[in-house]
């Protein structure tokens, strides 16, 4: 039988709770109007009736869960049990969540589970139908245990980026001529975000302290992953928490100048950070839509890598020589290969930067320009607008160049142009990716370029790899003559005077052994002879026979040279060189 309620105006303020547990005879109403009085509080903020049940000390958690679960015939739940990894996310809105002291447990179907504590709260449940759309299915749980998962899942994100981040300083972004700071560069809601903020902010100042060159945000089912490239080798950055990957990837965009509304097709931005006053650094930044959100790779473009010089990209002096003469020509096609990532940016910046004189007229056609050169006419390709690499080429022959870089050739019309120019006195820079020089030649056939047109374009070709440079813990390693004879080195070369170095591993280095990398290279000019074959359309075996006659060295040769002055492993020359 009820419990007679004895006051009525008491009644009409009682909670719903406390209304169930003076009917149950639970709580007693001397007992429900002295826990009242303490609602309010000295400061005026009303704390939860079942909060300052709790503590009067009337009642244990497990008794309550227990009581509103057999009261309100709600299944109830050990919190204890659970995967905190399993709650899906921003089911519910997580300003709902806090204030109302509720979480979602599942999602099936047209159903969300919901963790209460107190069932008779049914204006929650009405926000929670209303925002999801769903049928609600309340679950009772312990209100502390309750209290504990939601304060946890709501700063577990905030918390873990603050302790990778630490308190690094801010630093400034800039977009063209515009300088933003990384306050501006956000709208008004970002404030609360600022931890994804600080978190991009030292992701890439330590990528750029590191000398990484690309950066991948990658977002999987049930984690997130930073990692950089360093010397060429992906490496596990860090794996914030999953629930930041919108946050994190709107950021990036907001700095890069993309639609962070669109996350159905693959976007291509670019940012620049400014390190200081007389530096800047470049990112070329690429979304790609993928099962879990967007992955997001930003590579560092660092304008200074350009001046570092010819003797720093690691050439041969002979090879130093040759590549030297090719590009003081007046006219002519030089062409670099090779694979993503094997340098020949930086190859052709370091020609151009050579030849950047007062007197000479450069321009560049790029998809996109990679490296800002003062003094060089740089133009980014745009196939949307119709910028295309034969626009810009077309271009480029009426305003009176004498070198004309093209940042690839990839169709047979840019070809054609390209060739054109240089036969009509211009020097003319471009890449192709193929595996080595020989192999360059019969490409540019194979795309439709007439023979007589290579032979009388192209000077020089040069294939480059890069390996990686061991770092100063390097020890001797004894390697059986056998061995060395099977990855190329000659009987002659196999004569005891030097030993091939491994890679140890320190602080210097992160433990892997190697620091930096080192350019390996194939620098085949064309001769006379090689000419005779491409005009008889000799296949590439037969060029690279002839340049072997002619004292060009395969890739693998020029690596087994850094091997023997103990500037990389034997294994890394191997692993990045073909027989």
């Amino acid at each position: 039988m009820a419990a007679v309620l004895p006051n009525t105006s008491t009644n009409s303020t009682m909670s719903g709770l406390a209304r169930a547990l003076l009917q149950a005879g639970r709580l007693s109403s001397a007992q429900i109007e002295g826990i009242n009085k303490t609602i309010s509080g000295e400061s005026g903020e009303k704390t939860p009736f079942i909060d300052v049940l709790l503590s009067s000390g009337h009642l244990n958690s497990y008794d309550l869960a227990m009581f509103c679960a057999e009261t309100f015939g709600y299944p109830l739940l050990d919190l204890n049990a659970l995967n905190l990894a399993s709650l899906p996310e921003k089911a519910i809105d997580s300003k709902l969540m806090l204030e109302q002291s509720v979480i979602a447990l599942a999602k099936r179907g047209n159903k969300i589970y919901v963790a209460i504590s107190d069932p008779t709260n049914t204006q929650v449940l009405a926000q929670i139908k209303f925002h999801t759309e769903l049928t609600v299915e309340p679950i009772i749980v312990e209100r502390p245990l309750l209290l504990k998962l939601i304060q946890k899942n709501a700063k577990s994100a905030e918390q873990s980026l603050q302790e990778m981040v630490g308190d690094d300083d801010e630093i400034n972004f800039a977009e063209e001529d515009t300088a933003l700071s990384a306050a501006d560069a956000t709208n008004a809601n970002d404030v609360e975000d600022a931890p994804v903020v600080r978190f991009l902010q030292k992701l890439l100042t330590d990528a750029i302290n590191q000398g990484a060159s690309d950066l991948h945000f990658e977002p999987f089912e049930k984690f997130y992953r930073v990692r950089f490239r360093v010397d060429g080798v992906l490496r596990d950055m860090a794996q914030p928490p999953l629930s930041i990957k919108e946050k994190l990837a709107s950021r990036i965009k907001v700095l890069s100048r993309l639609d962070i509304s669109e996350k159905r097709v693959p976007q291509d931005g670019r940012m620049r950070l400014v390190v200081s006053k007389t530096r800047a650094i470049d990112f070329r930044v690429s979304t790609l839509p993928t099962l879990f959100g967007e992955k997001i790779v930003m590579r560092i473009l660092d304008p200074s890598q350009a001046q570092m010089g010819i003797d720093a990209l690691g050439y041969d002096p002979d090879q130093k020589a040759i590549l030297m003469d090719a590009i003081q020509r007046p006219y002519g096609m030089v062409l670099v290969t090779g694979p993503t990532g094997s340098g020949k940016t930086v190859s052709l910046y370091t020609c151009l930067n050579i030849l950047n004189q007062p007197g000479i007229n450069i321009s560049t056609a790029e998809d996109p320009a990679e490296i800002n050169l003062p003094g060089v006419n740089q133009v980014n390709i745009n196939d949307r607008a119709g910028l295309t690499f034969p626009v810009a080429l077309k271009a480029f022959l009426r305003q009176d160049p004498d070198i004309i870089m093209v940042g690839e050739i990839r169709d047979l019309e840019t070809a054609d142009i390209s060739i054109k120019a240089a036969q009509t006195g211009h020097m003319v820079f471009s890449t192709l990716h193929t595996n080595d020089a020989p192999s360059t030649l019969t490409r540019l056939m194979n795309m439709g370029v007439p023979a007589f047109n290579i032979a009388s374009s192209v000077i020089l070709i040069t294939a480059q790899r890069l390996a990686r440079r061991l770092c100063t813990c390097k020890q001797p390693l004894l390697v059986p003559e056998e061995a060395l004879i099977e990855a190329g080195f000659t009987e002659d070369d196999c004569d005891g005077t030097w030993m091939p170095y491994k890679p140890v591993g320190c602080d210097r280095c992160s433990g892997s052994g190697y620091k930096g990398r080192v350019g390996i290279y194939q620098i085949m000019p064309i001769s006379e002879d090689i000419e005779r074959i491409i005009l008889s359309h000799g296949t590439a075996l037969e060029i690279e026979a002839q340049a072997k006659l002619d004292g060009v060295k395969t890739l693998r040769q020029s690596g087994l040279v850094k091997v023997k002055l103990g500037l990389t492993s034997l294994e890394e020359v191997v692993g990045c060189t073909n027989v």
